[in-house]
């Protein structure tokens, strides 16, 4: 049986560096072969052209020898009753599904938009559902893969919610993105919303916190269970990604990313991007190899 593979290690490079060929550096020191594209230079991949991923982004990478292991997008972080923001994105996810071809990348990383504070998400469950069906639909059109990432303030942040999101959506080509530390900053039961979720889990986020102050922290030294939580993904043949989100610092693109990030949860424990990155990935193999991953 395949399983975990330390092959298989990827991470979001702009936490390392703003810019491209600094991130790809970074990644090749480190012995990985995958890097997850959210920006590079400045900008998110959701406002690069089909043009400009063939003729600048792929070239990168080949020159560097790495590969994509998903497009970390920011499709479905939009209010889920801004019509036009939605339709926006519809248009961004059609453009984004033939960048990915380009860079033979077979993943999207996509949301469950956010619910308007003080509302009951359950009352916005249907249109949800709908939404998502339009972004997975544009994905199966294209042969790609749409992944849902659990994230704080959207419809699916907590387990029961995600649970209920893939069994409706189940149909559907849409796996599940497990972050760790964004469940321990939505107080939620880890360990509970693993166990719901491990039939539908396609793809794995790598960052850890504390339920005691939601402070994002190193890899296994948080309330993220997570060398319980490998181990059981090793022995039921896990044989995914590992993407590092480390959020071990801030970096440029950080606030634009979650609508409820705060300096409070990220530390600046390190120096510089890069060896943020560094610590991280010393952290996730350090893990792998308790555990007996090649």
């Amino acid at each position: 049986m395949i399983t975990m593979r330390k092959a298989m290690i990827s991470g979001f490079a702009d936490e390392a560096a703003r810019d491209f060929r600094t991130q790809l550096e970074t990644v090749r020191s480190l012995g990985m072969q995958y890097l997850c594209i959210r920006a590079l230079d400045g900008r998110s991949i959701v406002d690069f052209t089909e043009d400009e991923a063939r003729s600048y982004i792929k070239p990168m990478l080949d020159e560097y020898g790495l590969k994509v292991s998903s497009l970390g997008s920011p499709i479905g972080k939009v209010p889920v009753d801004d019509e036009a923001a939605f339709n926006k994105q519809c248009a961004q996810l059609e453009t984004l599904c033939r960048i990915a071809k380009i860079l033979d990348c077979k993943y999207i990383r996509m949301f469950s938009f956010y619910i308007p504070k003080d509302k009951n998400p359950a009352d916005y469950a249907d249109v949800v559902i709908a939404k998502m069906r339009k972004f997975i639909a544009i994905c199966e059109k294209a042969s790609v893969i749409p992944m849902h990432e659990n994230e704080k303030g959207i419809f699916g942040d907590i387990g029961t919610r995600c649970e209920y999101l893939h069994r409706t959506l189940s149909n559907t080509t849409l796996v599940a993105v497990f972050d760790f530390a964004n469940f321990v900053q939505c107080d939620d039961d880890i360990v509970a919303a693993y166990k719901l979720l491990r039939p539908y889990i396609g793809y794995v986020h790598i960052k850890d916190a504390l339920y005691s102050d939601h402070q994002v922290v190193l890899a296994g030294t948080g309330d993220g269970h997570l060398r319980e939580i490998f181990a059981d993904l090793e022995r039921t043949g896990y044989d995914g990604f590992l993407t590092m989100e480390p959020h071990l610092r801030t970096f440029e693109s950080l606030k634009s990313l979650e609508a409820t990030v705060s300096e409070q949860t990220v530390r600046d424990a390190y120096p510089d991007g890069i060896a943020a990155y560094t610590a991280q990935y010393k952290a996730l193999t350090a893990i792998l190899d308790e555990i007996g991953v090649q």
